[in-house]
């Protein structure tokens, strides 16, 4: 990450702001604006500035920083650029305190956000520390996986939280927190996937939206691609900076890329996919496939000891069972990738039994009526 230690913020329009968002990665980026969208129609005149993306820029926030370009995830790459968060998280608090919006709705990013929230009361600054500011969060950390204790310092510097699955809530009932579950995006009416299964389209690899883990699984997808070579692949990709590591990666010819949200749904017969969003649109497509990660090794095997979840993805935790099978390290061989590709094309059982298992996953994300995130924003701040 090239970001500079040195962090400015620029000033909210004039009039100042009502709310701040922030959200680090390009998939809350993209889950918040979809929330801001909705905000704009209900309340069309609250001013909604924002560190995040192009996602929420484009949605109307007023975008103080991008903030998904300096995306990372795992214990050594955030202790590599520990000096920008630190000045980021400083340069944060010194515009809240001067600015003063009436709340705050941190989306995921939980290594971040969590600390400004504990920051925000130490500081005066938020209603928990005895100040003004109203602090929201929205999409849980996934504490049914791992850090569940963080639950009672989230109750302690948390006004209200927003979760996306319903199984959610009962995991903060030990605590005072009020939880609210607001359904998933996903399962929203009007909802467009940028991905459809279609038998005879080409096959897509998706290999994520961080820089570093890009890094590592995108040449795990091109060599599974490789092994099982009966159609062109299609890469999708959601910013430049994951454009310049994919082209890094010398895909070859017939190895398309194409940025996300570039043009019309994408249509594929079978997926090889980091186990972000982008698998979990796959799922709700229908696309049989396989989930490949790969980490740095410290952080694979810190997550080994501290993660108790049995699978990687999460439409495979919703179900409860691998819609797709995760090879996950050393698993993910060529020959074990060029397997699955095989399977996914030519064995309709296979693409039956996807079809069938996203089926149950779209009701399970579908949102209560009444209970989109917006309305759930508007009800804490008006």
């Amino acid at each position: 990450m090239s970001a500079p230690a040195d962090v400015h913020l620029p000033p909210p329009a004039p009039g100042g702001v009502d709310l701040l968002i922030v959200a680090g990665e390009h998939s809350g980026d993209e889950q918040a604006a979809r929330v801001v969208r909705d905000l704009r129609q209900r309340a069309p005149g609250l001013a909604i500035a924002a560190l995040g993306g192009p996602a929420l820029a484009s949605a109307g926030a007023r975008l103080l920083l991008d903030l998904t370009a300096s995306s990372v995830v795992g214990l050594v790459e955030v202790l590599k650029n520990y000096s920008f968060f630190r000045a980021l998280l400083d340069e944060t608090l010194r515009w809240i305190a001067e600015h003063r919006p009436r709340a705050i709705c941190l989306v995921d990013y939980p290594g971040f956000n969590l600390r400004l929230a504990a920051a925000l009361r130490a500081r005066g600054l938020s209603i928990k520390g005895g100040g003004r500011i109203r602090t929201l969060f929205y999409i849980s950390p996934q504490i049914w996986a791992w850090k569940a204790g963080r639950r009672f310092a989230m109750a302690r510097d948390l006004d209200a939280l927003a979760v996306l699955f319903p199984f959610e809530a009962a995991c903060y009932a030990d605590t005072s927190l009020p939880v609210t579950f607001v359904g998933h995006p996903f399962g929203a009416p009007g909802y467009v996937s940028p991905v459809g299964h279609d038998p005879a389209g080409p096959v897509l690899l998706l290999p994520g939206s961080r820089r570093q883990a890009v890094a590592r699984i995108f040449p795990a997808l091109l060599a599974g691609h490789r092994a099982w070579n009966e159609r062109e692949a299609v890469v999708l990709y959601p910013g430049d900076d994951v454009r310049a590591v994919l082209r890094a990666a010398q895909p070859p010819a017939g190895v398309r890329l194409e940025r996300t949200g570039a043009g019309a749904t994408v249509g594929a017969s079978a997926v090889l996919t980091s186990s972000g969003t982008m698998s979990l649109h796959c799922a709700l497509a229908g696309i049989p496939g396989a989930i490949v990660y790969r980490a740095h090794p410290v952080t694979y095997a810190l997550g080994r000891m501290l993660v108790k979840v049995p699978y990687l993805g999460i439409a495979n935790l919703l179900l409860d069972q691998p819609i797709y099978p995760e090879y996950v390290q050393g698993a993910a061989t060529p020959a074990a990738l060029g397997a699955e590709l095989r399977a996914c094309l030519h064995e309709p059982r296979r693409r039956d039994r996807t079809a069938e298992q996203a089926a149950k996953l779209r009701e399970l994300l579908r949102v209560p009526a009444g209970g989109a995130a917006a309305d759930w924003i508007l009800g804490q701040i008006t």
